[in-house]
């Protein structure tokens, strides 16, 4: 059975983590180029932001016994195949932990007109997600 209160807190974490980004974000992206301390700010609050959005997916998938996932990736597929999330926020789901794993992971460098992007232009995706989620099953 889905844990409401791990959903809610869940829900509440990014919640928090976006915030912080938006509260960052407010500045000309060659401000926020020659800004190490926004940088890290924004990297961290994106980082835990999308790890709480795989968190929140996995316990539904894991609850709801909706399959085994052979990636991270895998669990908003298996979301979006029982109706829980529409395709749409599925592929914005996976960019975002794909980007996740380049941070995570650092697969190579950051490019930070990326991650300036990702605050201004994907931030609410995670915000939707959690909704989503929150409205199905908080």
């Amino acid at each position: 059975m889905v844990d409401r209160n791990i959903i809610l807190s869940k829900m509440a974490a990014v919640q928090k983590h976006v915030r912080r980004v938006k509260t960052k974000r407010d500045i000309q992206e060659h401000e926020f180029l020659q800004d190490l301390d926004r940088q890290e700010s924004i990297l961290f609050n994106l980082q835990m932001a999308i790890q709480n959005c795989i968190d929140l997916a996995a316990h539904v998938v894991s609850e709801k016994d909706l399959g085994l996932p052979g990636s991270t990736n895998e669990i908003f597929y298996l979301l979006e195949d029982q109706g829980y999330i529409h395709q749409d926020l599925t592929e914005r789901m996976v960019k975002a932990t794909g980007f996740r794993n380049l941070l995570v992971h650092e697969y190579g460098e950051i490019d930070l007109k990326v991650v300036f992007k990702v605050s201004h232009e994907d931030v609410e995706d995670l915000e939707e997600f959690a909704r989503v989620l929150g409205d199905l099953f908080g």
